[in-house]
């Protein structure tokens, strides 16, 4: 404003932050109830059409209508508690995984199980516990435990290993 107008006793109206401060502030509260809501499947999608069926050792197989189309099924693997040892700062480790399999190889891969579980438990009880806690590592040992698994089953029977579980505690 100029001199003339600051001499007639006018204020000068403040730019506050206030506005600006409120506005960043509803932006997080509201980005983190989309989180919340969004992570804990509060609202379930509408295309969620997975079936959980049950094979032959009562384990659960997932199979979603889309994945069924194009002949994937998951076979589920038992649980692994892995103990690392009196030294180490974590003692246990808990492994859960998914193998994507071909359905027509279903079968096969399930009567192998026993095979998988001992080539992951040997795996997985020979890597040191600094590579473990090493989230950059994850990548490597997923590599790893997918080929010794093809090995055992076949290359073609197997597609992808799936980690739903990698805890130490």
């Amino acid at each position: 404003m100029t001199d003339v107008a600051m001499s007639q006793g006018e204020e000068v109206p403040k730019k506050g932050k206030k506005g600006v401060v409120l506005g960043v502030f509803g932006a997080v509260i509201l980005g983190g109830a989309a989180f919340f809501v969004t992570y804990t499947g509060i609202f379930p999608s509408a295309g969620d059409d997975s079936k959980v069926a049950e094979d032959s050792h009562g384990a659960p197989v997932e199979e979603t209508e889309e994945k069924a189309a194009s002949g994937v099924t998951f076979v589920a693997l038992d649980p692994l508690v892995i103990s690392l040892g009196s030294f180490a700062s974590s003692q246990y480790l808990h492994f859960r995984a998914y193998l994507e399999v071909p359905a027509a190889s279903a079968e096969e891969v399930e009567h192998l199980r026993p095979r998988i579980l001992d080539v992951l438990n040997t795996y997985l009880r020979a890597i040191s516990e600094s590579e473990l806690e090493n989230p950059a590592s994850m990548n490597r040992l997923r590599a790893q435990m997918l080929r010794r698994v093809q090995v055992v089953v076949g290359e073609e029977n197997i597609r992808d290993l799936l980690i739903t579980e990698f805890v130490l505690n």
